[in-house]
């Protein structure tokens, strides 16, 4: 009996230590993005990608530039390319993400939906890998970055930790890695090459694109030219 008793006494011991510690884990996960983003308000932060870089000690070019320093053609064409409702929505495009749900209802694979928001939430407190927790947990997140960020703040670390490229990280690095220039010198194709290669970073070459990535390139500048004022939150125009 005094055995047993021990024994339950022990693992009651157990139990509760690991209650306590996942009470806290629970509430630092809760806790620290808030925290960050408010800390990101004013430093420049570093993506999860970039993270896991440096810890396999593996190559990592990221020169953070003011927004004011990237090319408003760069700055357009990621707009119209990732999010056209950038300046308008809450971090969140409803409409698209209901559309998408509806896709997997019906069993169809959904695709796209994801905001320059949303996008950010991920770099900077996600993993990479594509799931469904994955993007309900960017939801919250981007409402989050959204409340605290002025929409400025939001694209300014976009465009300073989005990948474009093995190892390159933000406009900045990307302009100099792919047409040997700083970033606010970038025209309007190059900043389209760079906007379209955002979805596939690692299988777009900017500076030597396929035909079909010249064909996006084309798209992106043509939908720049009819997008009308989207631009306003950013640009001021």
């Amino acid at each position: 009996m005094a055995t047993r008793a021990k024994t339950t006494n022990v693992f009651g011991g157990l139990f509760r230590f690991l209650r306590k510690w996942l009470i806290r884990i629970v509430l630092l996960v809760i806790i620290l993005p808030p925290v960050l983003t408010v800390i990101y308000s004013v430093v420049p932060p570093v993506s999860t990608l970039m993270i896991g870089r440096y810890v396999q000690f593996l190559w990592v070019d990221r020169q953070w530039v003011s927004l004011q320093d990237i090319s408003p053609n760069l700055i357009k064409s990621v707009i119209t390319s990732e999010d056209s409702g950038f300046c308008e929505n809450d971090g969140v495009e409803w409409d698209a993400l209901q559309d998408q749900v509806e896709a997997l209802t019906d069993g169809e694979r959904p695709r796209g939906a994801s905001t320059i928001t949303m996008q950010t939430a991920k770099n900077l407190f996600l993993w990479g890998d594509r799931s469904y927790v994955r993007k309900a947990l960017e939801i919250p997140l981007a409402l989050m970055l959204d409340a605290i960020l002025s929409k400025k703040r939001v694209l300014e670390i976009y465009l300073n930790i989005a990948e474009w490229g093995e190892g390159i990280f933000g406009a900045e690095a990307a302009a100099q890695a792919w047409f040997g220039k700083p970033a606010k010198d970038l025209t309007r194709v190059e900043a389209a090459r760079l906007a379209t290669a955002l979805p596939n970073p690692l299988g777009r070459n900017s500076a030597n694109p396929t035909s079909g990535h010249r064909r996006l390139a084309a798209t992106n500048i043509a939908r720049v030219n009819a997008a009308g004022p989207i631009f306003g939150c950013v640009l001021g125009k």
